[in-house]
């Protein structure tokens, strides 16, 4: 599940972040790289306590924000992250090659095999062009 995150930025400012979809869920980030990792807590604690709200989707937002747009800001999808403090233990399967070699990028980074494949796998959702 995805939300439209419309962003905005004055000059001097952090850049802004909210939901249209979700009133009342913002967030900032001083800068652009952190606007998806910070805007996933946001929506994530947004929703700790309350079932999600059904997304309306980007056109429809689109719509509704057309004057914002108009002015500088753009349009984000954000993907809803549910459970972000429960850690499950999950069984893989990798090439012995592949393992081998992800398990030293790990320890280059002084990372963990289950921390990296997180990094690496919330990138690729992140960005799945």
């Amino acid at each position: 599940m995805h939300y439209v995150a419309v962003i905005d930025k004055d000059p001097d400012s952090a850049y802004g972040v909210r939901f249209p979809e979700v009133p009342g869920c913002f967030s900032a980030a001083d800068t652009f790289g952190e606007i998806v990792p910070n805007s996933i807590e946001a929506l994530s604690l947004f929703f700790e306590d309350a079932e999600p709200a059904p997304p309306q989707g980007l056109e429809s937002v689109r719509e509704q924000v057309a004057d914002e747009i108009s002015s500088g800001a753009v349009l984000m999808m954000i993907p809803y992250v549910r459970d972000r403090k429960r850690v499950v233990r999950v069984n893989l399967s990798l090439e012995k090659g592949f393992l081998d070699t992800l398990d030293e990028a790990a320890r280059m980074r002084g990372m963990t095999r289950s921390a990296f494949v997180e990094k690496a796998a919330t990138r690729e959702i992140l960005d799945p062009a």
